[in-house]
């Protein structure tokens, strides 16, 4: 097997099992019964995509979808910052909801 042969093999191996992983991110993301379970399953998508970008790129010999994993590997990280703050802003809203019925309850 020639190096060039064994390229193709390899990406087009690689390429498979990304989509995968990629499906089964999906899957999570569809079933997750908490929004943890779908922010990760989220980070998992960006990072599978920003590999198939990655691994694409090798088999196309095109670098310029290098810079869209670039681009996307950014938008992920501001993606899960933005959905960080919503997740400790719900649960602030949680523990003063349940304190103030605490109080009310101590009211009665």
């Amino acid at each position: 097997m020639t190096g060039s042969a064994f390229l193709t093999f390899a990406t087009q191996l690689s390429l498979l099992l990304i989509l995968l992983g990629l499906a089964v991110a999906f899957v999570r993301l569809a079933k997750g019964p908490s929004l943890a379970d779908r922010v990760v399953a989220l980070d998992m998508m960006t990072v599978t995509i920003i590999s198939f970008c990655g691994v694409y790129a090798v088999f196309m010999d095109e670098p310029s979808f290098l810079d869209v994993a670039i681009v996307l590997a950014l938008v992920g990280f501001l993606a899960t910052v933005a959905l960080a703050r919503y997740a400790e802003r719900q649960f602030d809203i949680d523990k003063t909801a349940q304190k103030h019925a605490k109080q009310e309850g101590q009211d009665t």
